[in-house]
């Protein structure tokens, strides 16, 4: 089981030396596969442990003014680092006294007293330390003169350009979630645990399971079709999603995802689901009464269910 330290201050986690990537690992596309994969193959053939460096928050978010899209949660990004065969995440606070600590001490008191380091693989444009001092030239220097040595993962290209989280959050944005998928390596899925609601989708027709996204951002929103996942299950079960904060009625400020399971007659309060993006069938609009609200309901689903390849059925009526 992968191992998660939060703080730069503590016992050496890897006595036995340590191969670490670091990175900020939004959304754990192909790009990050191949640099946790070359990091545990490297720490696999040095007898070292496998160690992934990251920062919650998300430096772009805790530097910017606006709020910040991202592609996955703490717990998706933890899961995925486990799957990619990482032993031990140091998941560092990005706060005032990070951002204020110089390079040369980010080497010292993170590679070499906390992690030991043997190899680090970061991205050849990773910049690091107080108003961004240290590069990957630094940590060559540095690593010829302390005992290790740092490399950068070559660019992962499809169709000829990069794969980046940003280019993946644009293709998100835009619903086009089949051109996501090959870049991310998967079809983009979102989970959570399912909360209660008001229940006002039962009364028109359509109860829902609501994830509530709190304070995590998401490039998506809209109505779309979707697969979903119970517990540990695969996404195979269809239904219509809506992500966002329902304009029409009781508008909420955090964005709420609220998923309605096609046929499914059971209950999900608790429980974790996995939510499948499949398609993006409209912008979330704001209706006069709920009259024209269950009206487009009944279209959105029936557009949903053809998608998804279901049986037509009779809604409505």
């Amino acid at each position: 089981m992968m191992k998660l330290s939060r703080d730069v201050a503590g016992p050496c986690v890897a006595p036995g030396g340590s191969v670490i990537a670091v990175g900020a690992f939004d959304g754990l596309h192909r790009g990050h596969q191949a640099l946790l994969n070359q990091v545990r193959e490297r720490a696999q053939a040095l007898g070292c442990m496998p160690i992934v460096v990251s920062f919650e928050p998300l430096p772009r978010a805790y530097f910017s003014k606006e709020p910040v899209p991202r592609l996955s949660s703490v717990r998706e990004k933890l899961l995925g680092f486990a799957a990619s065969g990482m032993e031990h995440t140091l998941l560092l606070r990005f706060n005032q006294a990070l951002t204020a600590m110089s390079a040369e001490d980010f080497i010292q008191r993170v590679l070499i007293e906390r992690l030991n380091v043997r190899e680090v693989w970061v991205g050849a444009d990773f910049r690091f330390g107080h108003k961004r001092a240290g590069d990957v030239a630094m940590l060559e220097r540095v690593g010829a003169e302390r005992g290790f040595a740092a490399h950068t993962m070559p660019v992962v290209l499809l169709d000829g350009e990069r794969i980046s989280a940003s280019r993946v959050r644009a293709l998100l944005a835009a619903g086009n979630f089949g051109a996501a998928a090959p870049l991310l390596g998967r079809p983009f899925v979102m989970e959570g645990k399912v909360e209660y609601g008001k229940q006002l989708g039962r009364t028109l027709g359509y109860p829902t399971a609501n994830i509530h996204l709190r304070d995590r951002v998401t490039p998506v929103h809209g109505i779309f079709a979707v697969r979903v996942g119970l517990g540990e299950g695969e996404c195979s079960w269809p239904g219509v999603a809506s992500l966002g904060t329902r304009p029409t009625v009781n508008e909420v400020v955090e964005p709420l995802l609220e998923v309605h399971l096609f046929d499914f007659d059971g209950h999900l309060y608790g429980q974790r689901m996995a939510v499948e993006f499949v398609a993006k069938l409209r912008d979330e609009m704001k209706f006069d009464g709920l009259d024209p609200l269950k009206v487009q309901m009944d279209h959105d689903a029936r557009s949903a269910r053809e998608i998804l390849g279901m049986n037509p059925v009779l809604i409505g009526e």
